[in-house]
């Protein structure tokens, strides 16, 4: 590609010039039979075979009248003649240059655009580039965050990693908004975290169910995970992409309730709790015990303790029956309460 785009390859960084430098290049005896040749306009043919870089460089040349003899060519004729070919190619890399540096100026006027129109979607591979990209957006943040973290406990190290994430924005007076799931309220390590970020602008509310991941930095960038080991993400700086994801934040956000109130769960006149009851939606949707467990934030144990609660309210004695049940009892229909 590179041969194309100069009109030729480029020189090696050894490249040596072609033509020796005479100074530097004559030998001892060749200097000073040049000087008495100056000064006496000639010397023997027999005296230059000790010297041969002499006739190398072309500083003598043979005597018409004499051809025992051999004459000085002026200093001056001599270094124009050396200096031309260097003269020559010295002009030839100038152009070669120039050619270069007209052939990339597209190229460069690409990369310099705003980041904004040339890398709307970034795909992000590995933790490392993911919390490159996340610690330079926090850098950079100077307004708002919002998060949407599903999921039940944190561990501790994961907690640490985000205390140290949300410090600085916290003393630069940055708006935090997070989104948690209800689960998160009976996790003492969570509740430590929020209380020692708790002095800034934090606000902190929880939802039965979360959507996946999300962080949006300024309103101008937002970052999701692509895979469920979250080992890829996407960074979004597409300003309609941004929008929509802030709509679907606001929209969650008017629905949870704040960190701080009590999470009040209607029962039905069966005594089938407001978790109970999203289990339903989703076990009627199809879903598995584990996804279930995942959406709503809880370990698979304790779903499947909400699940032999739920079936014993309803008198179910299997699962295929339970479905059924779930149905035709209708505790799904309230609006309110569909996931």
């Amino acid at each position: 590609m590179f041969r194309t785009l100069g009109g030729g390859d480029l020189p090696r960084n050894n490249t040596k010039p072609t033509h020796p430098h005479p100074v530097t290049s004559m030998c001892a005896e060749g200097t000073r039979l040049y000087t008495a040749a100056l000064s006496t306009g000639r010397v023997t043919r027999s005296e230059v075979e000790n010297a041969p870089c002499l006739l190398e460089f072309a500083l003598l040349r043979p005597d018409p009248d004499d051809a025992n003899q051999l004459r000085a060519v002026p200093p001056s004729v001599a270094l124009a003649q050396r200096l031309h070919p260097l003269e020559r190619e010295i002009q030839d890399r100038r152009r070669d240059t120039i050619d270069l540096t007209d052939a990339f100026e597209p190229f460069l006027t690409i990369s310099a655009q705003s980041p904004a129109n040339t890398h709307a979607i970034t795909v992000l591979e590995g933790f490392d580039q993911i919390h490159t990209a996340l610690d330079q957006a926090t850098a950079e943040c100077r307004t708002e965050v919002l998060t949407v973290q599903p999921g039940g406990a944190r561990s501790t190290s994961v907690l640490t990693e985000a205390l140290e994430r949300a410090a600085p924005l916290v003393n630069r007076g940055v708006r935090i908004r997070t989104l948690y799931q209800h689960t998160v309220r009976h996790s003492q390590g969570t509740l430590a975290y929020v209380d020692r970020i708790s002095a800034g602008k934090v606000e902190i509310r929880t939802l039965e169910e979360l959507m996946e991941r999300l962080m949006i930095f300024d309103r101008t960038v937002a970052f999701i995970p692509t895979s469920d080991d979250r080992r890829t993400a996407l960074e979004l700086r597409h300003p309609g992409l941004v929008d929509y994801l802030i709509k679907v934040f606001e929209q969650l956000w008017h629905r949870a309730v704040p960190l701080s109130a009590e999470v009040t769960y209607q029962h039905t006149p069966g005594g089938i709790s407001g978790v109970q009851r999203s289990i339903a939606q989703l076990l009627i949707e199809g879903h598995v015990d584990e996804a279930i467990a995942r959406r709503l934030g809880m370990n698979v144990r304790t779903c499947r303790a909400h699940i032999a609660k739920l079936a014993a309210s309803l008198g179910s004695g299997s699962r295929a029956q339970l479905g059924f049940l779930i149905a035709r009892s209708g505790i799904l229909e309230d609006p309110e309460r569909r996931l």
